[in-house]
């Protein structure tokens, strides 16, 4: 039976810290005032943001394939009206920092799935938790149930420092400088609700990683990322941190450049809330996608970003709390529960011994194991979490911490406890065996929750997992060392670009029905803490993408070298040749009458578009136009990829900037015909006036973001070109000819008469 606010209230009496309790009692307040449309809608909304409460998708549609059904629960207050958040459940996020919880904890979060949401806790991308299908009025009294267990919603969203991760092996990696814990730790607290970081124009990500050779802290592509390292000076080691900045992943992404290589643990804080007020100060406002901090460090430079950091950072007040923490520093309070035992002797191809090799990793602690309990799409039941809580107890000090795989670790598990743990998990099914590998793929949440979700990255990933598992006996070992990555979009949730084999979704027209693609990403790199960004090489319907995975592994087991990793193969062998691998998975769709389940989506049994809007002459002449067009502008962009392989920067980007020219023309002739590419003026121009000026170019979440990369490019015109700026350019391509798709998509759906535009 639910509880309610008030008797949560009496229980958890002087549980809960004054501050946290006054803050939910204002968003409490601003709810109210909300209801009587005395608050502004724009303004609740950042307010609502910032205590981690989101407005998703609303579709009751079933899955049927085996994985965790993400519907509507029973006693849903959902209508089919407007899509508020209001008049649907919502998603509430939740941070971890570090990933770091315990098993109170988890039993708390079981309890509000199962009362409030659909019986589900996910784990994202960021070792946070999200409840999904939570009504807003209700996230008060979640929000007072996680404060009595020190869990905190607050910035979990909107513009402000978001929940800092770590390594989850931190303190325990045998190849770890330090443990970073306490770090990582003191800047949560330190910059949580802190007055210099209440001004951005958007997010602000940090993360710790405790060596530089492993993915487990993903320093590359945060905002901020720390790497630990020690040097001997003066006869004596002492630690610091390696600071990087500026990385992102996103629509464009941007790799993390240093600032500092040897940062005393002294200056961490401080560097820190000088950057934050730096970036307040400076950063972007008007135009949203421009306001990561990524894009003030490549306007401003790094050499003129650190002068202006450093310069606020000797302006500061001094603050205890930057060094205070470093007394206890050495005080870990982690252990083991149980004492050290040996490794149990395992019959060799059993489940444990299956579990065993791909589950467990050695500590730097003798006799003791970290073991990855693997969670299908981060997804686990409120019966499996409370399970879970039981067995942290039996066998840990409350040791267990998120990854960024979407997977729980276990940490100080005794060798001689192995076999007793692996069958506590059977027992409540939770010992799958195979992660961080091809088996353990990683996707966003897609068409199910979310607003921006374009193909269904869960569905696929449910698909792709569930052919691979039944074919894992016949694997060859370098194909289940493969990372895959799944975005229902081109936001990068999913972490497409540092996959092995990424995926995001894209739409496509065909025959008049609109179908579900997935873009194949290649040349990312998972390790070395996100050490290289790939890029898409070509779109296949959603419905193809397994046989497209299954061509790509074919292609790699048979012209591999040695034990060439899959990065250096896709360099070697070059894109070129892969993508023509997959030209057969492009081509000749099946007819919509012969195969309809072809249009649909993973997971989803329904038409993914009702997108047939008849096959008049005139239409089909402008189709036929159109994806001739589109279709160079596609080839160029992809040449310009292989040029910027092959070292050639210059051609790269300029090749890039034609494709945009390309899609825009395209655009342009399906109302005015009487245009030439070699006047790129003209298209701009006209491109300008029939699809800017309207903003029926504008994507209906992004706004007018990927044609301003068309125009900014225009703008630029026969700039230097370095790799960077080239591989930052076929991106902004990529993007402006998904909207060049959309916005013919909607043409084809509306009628040419939408635009407003005649010719």
């Amino acid at each position: 039976m639910k509880a309610s606010n008030e008797v949560w209230k009496e229980r958890l009496h002087g549980e809960i810290t004054p501050q946290m309790a006054e803050e939910i009692a204002v968003f409490e307040t601003e709810i109210q005032l909300r209801r009587q449309e005395k608050v502004d809608e724009k303004l609740f909304a950042e307010t609502r943001l910032r205590r981690g409460v989101y407005g998703q998708r609303y579709d009751n549609g079933q899955r049927n394939d085996g994985t965790v059904s993400r519907t509507l629960p029973y006693d849903s207050k959902a209508t089919k009206g407007p899509n508020t958040v209001w008049d649907a459940p919502g998603m509430q996020r939740i941070k971890i920092p570090y990933g770091g919880t315990n098993a109170a904890q988890l039993e708390v979060l079981a309890e509000l799935a199962e009362e409030y949401s659909d019986g589900i806790v996910h784990i994202t991308t960021r070792q946070d938790f999200q409840l999904h299908f939570v009504h807003v009025e209700n996230t008060p009294t979640l929000m007072r149930r996680l404060a009595a267990v020190g869990i905190t919603t607050r910035e979990a969203c909107g513009n402000s420092v978001r929940n800092v991760t770590g390594c989850p092996y931190m303190g325990v990696c045998p190849d770890e400088a330090f443990d970073v814990t306490p770090y990582a730790h003191a800047l949560t607290q330190f910059m949580l609700g802190h007055p210099d970081a209440q001004n951005f124009g958007r997010k602000f990500k940090p993360t710790f990683s405790g060596c530089v050779d492993h993915a487990c802290g993903l320093t590359g592509m945060h905002d901020l990322g720390l790497t630990a390292a020690v040097r001997v000076v003066d006869g004596e080691e002492r630690r610091g941190f390696q600071m990087v900045v500026g990385g992102g992943l996103g629509a464009v992404p941007r790799q993390a450049k240093v600032f500092d290589e040897f940062l005393p643990p002294e200056e961490i804080l401080p560097v820190a809330q000088a950057m934050a007020r730096v970036f307040g100060r400076h950063g972007e406002k008007k135009t949203r996608s421009r306001a990561r901090l990524k894009f003030l460090i490549e306007k401003w430079g790094m050499d003129k970003f650190k002068e202006e950091v450093l310069a606020e950072r000797a302006k500061l007040p001094h603050d205890p709390r930057w060094t205070d923490y470093l007394e206890q520093i050495e005080e870990n309070t982690e252990g083991p529960l149980n004492p050290s035992g040996d490794a149990p002797a395992v019959e060799p191809g059993s489940a444990l011994d299956r579990w065993m090799r791909s589950n467990l990793r050695s500590q730097r602690q003798d006799g003791y194991m970290v073991a990855t309990v693997a969670l299908p799409l981060g997804d686990i039941t409120a019966a499996q979490l409370r399970a879970l809580a039981d067995i942290v107890r039996r066998f840990t000090k409350d040791t267990i911490r998120t990854t960024v795989e979407q997977n729980f670790v276990l940490r100080w598990i005794s060798q001689a406890d192995v076999p007793e743990l692996y069958e506590a998990l059977d027992t409540v099914g939770l010992a799958e065996p195979g992660v961080s590998n091809v088996f353990d793929i990683v996707a966003c949440p897609g068409t199910d929750t979310c607003k921006l979700g374009i193909s269904s990255s869960r569905g696929l990933a449910a698909e792709l997992r569930q052919q691979l598992v039944a074919r894992s006996a016949e694997l060859e070992q370098a194909i289940e060392d493969l990372h895959i990555k799944i975005s229902g979009c081109f936001n990068s949730c999913g972490q497409h670009h540092v996959a092995d084999i990424g995926f995001y979704g894209v739409s496509r027209t065909i025959g008049g029905f609109k179908v579900p693609h997935f873009q194949v990403v290649l040349g990312g790199q998972w390790e070395e803490n996100a050490g290289s960004y790939g890029l898409p090489i070509v779109a296949v319907p959603s419905k193809r993408v397994p046989q497209a995975l299954d061509l790509i592994a074919a292609y790699y087991m048979e012209n591999r070298t040695g034990d060439e990793r899959f990065p250096a193969f896709v360099v070697r062998m070059g894109k070129a040749a892969i993508r023509q691998l997959l030209d057969d998975v492009t081509k000749d769709p099946p007819e919509h009458e012969a195969e309809p389940e072809f249009y649909s989506d993973w997971g989803d049994p329904r038409q993914y578009s009702l997108g047939d809007i008849g096959k008049g002459e005139c239409a089909g002449e402008v189709v036929t136009q159109f994806e001739f067009e589109i279709g160079a502008a596609e080839r160029t962009v992809f040449e310009a990829q292989v040029q910027l392989e092959n070292g050639q920067h210059q051609q790269a980007g300029a090749g890039a900037y034609r494709a945009m020219v390309k899609a825009a023309k395209a655009l342009v002739q399906l109302q005015y015909d009487d245009v030439t590419e070699s006047d790129v003026d003209e298209i701009v121009d006209e491109f300008k006036e029939r699809y800017y000026d309207n903003e029926a170019i504008f994507d209906p979440f992004a706004g007018p973001k990927f044609a301003d990369y068309f125009l900014a490019a225009h703008t630029q015109g026969e700039s230097q070109h370095t790799h960077d700026s080239a591989h930052t350019l076929i991106e902004e391509a990529h993007l402006f000819l998904e909207a060049v798709h959309s916005c013919y998509n909607r043409i084809r759906s509306e009628g040419l008469s939408a635009l407003g535009a005649s010719s």
